[in-house]
C-alpha cells in the first residue's frame, strides 16, 4: 500500500464510508477514519477525488490544505482515509444563480426551494492499496 499526506493512526478502526451520511449531522464535523473504492479522481493533478457511496452516489474528498495529492489513476482502488466529514450546504440563492446562469426558465428557478447538501470528506492522510 502507499501512504499520501499524513499517517492514518489506526487504518483497523476504519469503518464502511457507506455509513457516514448517517452519521453526520448538519453543522456538526465529524473526525472518522473510513475506508471504501475510488469512483473518480482529478485527471489535472490528483487534487480530490470522489468516493462511491453504493447507492449510486459519490462523496467529493478534498486533501487538508491542498498539502497532497493523490494517484490520477487510483480510481477502483480500495483505500482507508483520515480526516473530517462534514455537510457542504448551498444555498437556495445560490442554486437559483447557477440555475440562471445555464439559462433554465423562471418555471424551474421558482421550483429550487431547497438547499442541497452534499456529505464532503477533509482528508488529512490516505492509504492506497496496492491491489
Amino acid at each position: 500500500s502507499s501512504d499520501y499526506g499524513d499517517k492514518v493512526s489506526d487504518p483497523s478502526k476504519a469503518i464502511e464510508v457507506q455509513k457516514l451520511p448517517g452519521m453526520v449531522k448538519e453543522g456538526d464535523t465529524l473526525k472518522a477514519i473510513v475506508t471504501g473504492t475510488v469512483k473518480s479522481v482529478c485527471q489535472k493533478k490528483g487534487c480530490w477525488m470522489k468516493m462511491d457511496m453504493g447507492d449510486g452516489n459519490t462523496m467529493m474528498v478534498h486533501f487538508k490544505d491542498y498539502g497532497f495529492f493523490v494517484p490520477k489513476d487510483c480510481s477502483g482502488k480500495k483505500l482507508v482515509m483520515e480526516g473530517i466529514a462534514f455537510l457542504d450546504v448551498t444555498p437556495v440563492a445560490q442554486l437559483r444563480h447557477y440555475a440562471e446562469d445555464a439559462g433554465k426558465s423562471k418555471e424551474e428557478i421558482a421550483k429550487i426551494t431547497e438547499d442541497e447538501k452534499e456529505l464532503t470528506f477533509e482528508a488529512s492522510g490516505v492509504i492506497i492499496s496496492n491491489e
